[in-house]
């Protein structure tokens, strides 16, 4: 059996951190959509490790008596996945729409969790009926697609993300947020008959984990020894790119317009930024670093997205080409399909290609 007072302390440790850590960001980016995500999932780990401590195997003296919250509680902790999923895309898919589908997939899940959790309070055999088991086993199925989602999310895009921090929060995210809440999500859903809160031994590792990653999270936004980490990344990074040979000449935001934009480099489709480095013959490094600090992009497809739908607004413009399909102008410009060509422009300009070349071209 684990220490109680040391499990009953690394509970409140954590939930007192995750907690900190939405205060924190609420405060840092308060009309941010990201934010109130992480406060609101921030509650709801809060009410799944205030929920283990519920259990039969819970010593007395710190055990909770929350049954009549229990339904609540139940919600918002199986909540946990998809917020995870809304996180990660609001971050790092931060240009795109959260699609409709995985929103309605969310909401079903909480609804069926919902209807489960009453059908158990009002059926008490209902725990061993069939039918349950299978919902039981969808769901926790469904809640780990959310975590994989998240982590593909987070990994889509890593080497046009141009923030060096972001860089390694993305990793973060990956190697230890993601793997412990898929982890946690498996062990509870499928090894563990009852789930965690009755088993001890079990819980306790999965408290101390989550306790470890809360307090590590925190440090981190406060920044201990957090400018040391990233200069240290930073340098293993420049000594690892490949050796360019560079111009002589100055490099700064003329002559780069002068090669990328005058030269429309940018309308090679599937163009990245380790070919854009080769081509103006820059280590990868610093060619980040100019096109995040000096031109004010966070992210490489962004400043793409920028150029590309500017050169299709010159294109629309024209009344020579308005008779020319706009997938062939999104195609010219380099795309290689129309529906990003679709969604850059409308979020750049507010309507849609068809709709301002009608605007345009009208006498």
């Amino acid at each position: 059996m684990p220490n109680p007072m040391l499990l009953f302390t690394a509970q409140i440790v954590a939930i007192l951190c995750i907690l900190l850590l939405a205060v924190g960001y609420i405060k840092a980016e308060p009309k941010a959509a990201s934010a109130r995500v992480f406060a609101v999932m921030a509650i709801f780990i809060g009410f799944y490790l205030l929920n283990g401590m519920t259990g039969q195997q819970i010593d007395p003296q710190f055990k909770l008596d929350l049954s009549n919250w229990q339904l609540f509680i139940n919600i918002g902790a199986s909540s946990v996945c998809g917020l995870f999923m809304i996180y990660c895309f609001l971050i790092f898919q931060e240009h795109d729409r959260f699609p409709l589908s995985f929103a309605i997939a969310f909401a079903a899940q909480v609804l069926l969790d919902f209807g489960l959790l009453m059908f158990r309070l009002l059926d008490e055999g209902a725990v061993s009926s069939e039918v349950v088991t299978l919902l039981d086993t969808s769901l926790d199925v469904l809640q780990l697609s959310f975590v994989g989602f998240a982590m593909y999310w987070t990994l889509k895009g890593w080497r046009a993300d141009l923030a060096d921090d972001r860089r390694i929060l993305r990793w973060f995210i990956i190697g230890v947020q993601g793997a412990l809440l898929f982890s946690v999500v498996f062990v509870e859903g499928f090894l563990l008959e009852g789930g965690s809160r009755d088993n001890a031994n079990e819980r306790a590792v999965i408290i101390y984990a989550v306790a470890l990653l809360a307090l590590g999270m925190l440090l981190v936004a406060l920044r201990f020894d957090y400018v040391s980490l990233t200069s240290v990344i930073r340098k293993v990074v420049e000594l690892t790119e490949e050796p360019f040979q560079e111009s002589s000449a100055a490099f700064d935001i003329e002559s780069f317009n002068k090669s990328f934009s005058d030269g429309k480099i940018y309308r090679e489709a599937g163009l990245t930024i380790s070919m854009l480095a080769k081509k103006l013959k820059l280590p990868e490094y610093r060619l980040r670093a100019f096109i995040h600090k000096q031109l004010g992009f966070r992210n490489f497809n962004a400043m793409l997205h920028k150029y590309r739908i500017e050169d299709a607004r010159e294109e629309l413009s024209q009344k020579a080409n308005i008779n020319v399909p706009v997938l062939t102008i999104a195609l010219t410009v380099g795309y290689q399909s129309i529906t990003p060509f679709n969604n850059a422009f409308r979020e750049i300009t507010g309507v849609t290609p068809s709709e301002y070349r009608k605007r345009n071209t009208s006498d």
